[in-house]
């Protein structure tokens, strides 16, 4: 510092190492290679993305604020989209599926059979979209701010931050329509819908690690985002959207928690639709997904941050 007190901080190189470094100003600088030790590295490891956020949250407030004025610029109903757009899917999928596909009578909430089914087909696509959002648009994620990564020093970690907080922000308002559905066709909510952030938090962690990994792939090459486009449409027929998981036969019925979507259906549908605790191995599962997947795509992301400044 300028009053020559000793300034001392961390840093970590893709050796493994940490370098602590002694800033002395104007007389001079001292430089210190030091090994950090397993367990200070292993709690600076999963601190990093926290830290990360909390430093640059007024950058994170203010890129979201733009991309959600942004959302539905031009368009003349604006957010009125975003309730709406769930609402036309549940009129266009029950149609196509109430008669063909039968429910359990545990799911039969509503008065009337096609009421139970729309709220059963909602409560999935509510966690199907969130996810199928972030999946179409990781891969892109960096090139849409390349300028900004290039020609400043930009924390280009955080796109995947503020991209999930974004699609995050349209997931509530379709909860919101998913809650407010139920209670006019059953005429009340159950006590667990309070419980829906126990979820929602998990998942958001989860498509995080997602998005880190997606973006990092889709800068080395654009067929990421061609892959995604493919692949989403796929993974809503292998999720349990339509159907209750355990209407498989064994041994499908447990192999289709490898997709990790399934457990975040099935604990919606128990807290909103059945007012009932999740399993707390589905739920465990989840969350094992979820701390996988954000620390994962954390590190992957970390690891190759400045490779990615020169291929992207």
């Amino acid at each position: 510092k300028l009053d020559g007190t000793e300034k001392t901080y961390l840093t970590h190189f893709d050796d493994g190492t940490w370098m602590q470094r002694a800033d002395w100003s104007p007389d001079g600088k001292q430089i210190v290679v030091v090994d950090a030790g397993p367990v200070e590295r292993v709690f600076r490891f999963f601190a990093k993305p926290f830290r990360q956020m909390w430093h640059h949250q007024d950058l994170i407030q203010a890129i979201l604020r733009r991309e959600v004025a942004e959302r539905f610029k031009g368009s003349v109903a604006g957010w009125v989209w975003a309730v709406v757009a769930p609402l036309l899917a549940i009129a266009v999928y029950t149609l196509a599926f109430s008669g063909k596909l039968q429910l359990p009578g545990q799911y039969m909430i509503a008065r009337d059979q096609n009421l139970s089914y729309a709220l059963f087909i909602l409560s999935g696509i509510v966690v199907f979209n969130f996810w199928s959002e972030m999946a179409f648009r990781a891969p892109m994620l960096l090139h849409e701010y390349v300028h900004f990564i290039k020609q400043t020093i930009f924390p280009s970690d955080m796109l995947a931050v503020i991209s999930t907080l974004r699609a995050a922000l349209c997931t509530l308002i379709s909860v919101a329509v998913m809650l407010l559905f139920q209670l006019f066709a059953t005429g009340s909510l159950p006590w667990t819908v309070l419980l829906i952030p126990l979820t929602f938090i998990p998942f958001m962690a989860f498509l995080m690690g997602m998005s880190w990994f997606l973006s990092a792939i889709g800068a080395f090459t654009r067929d990421a985002g061609y892959l995604m486009i493919n692949i989403v449409p796929i993974f809503m027929f292998a999720t349990p959207v339509f159907f209750p998981h355990d209407a498989l036969p064994a041994p499908f019925d447990i192999w289709i928690y490898l997709n990790a979507l399934t457990g975040y259906v099935e604990v919606m549908r128990d807290i909103v639709l059945l007012g009932k605790l999740p399993n707390p191995y589905v739920y465990g599962w989840t969350l094992a997904t979820s701390v996988f997947s954000f620390y994962f795509g954390y590190w992957f992301f970390d690891r190759y941050r400045n490779v990615i400044v020169d291929v992207i």
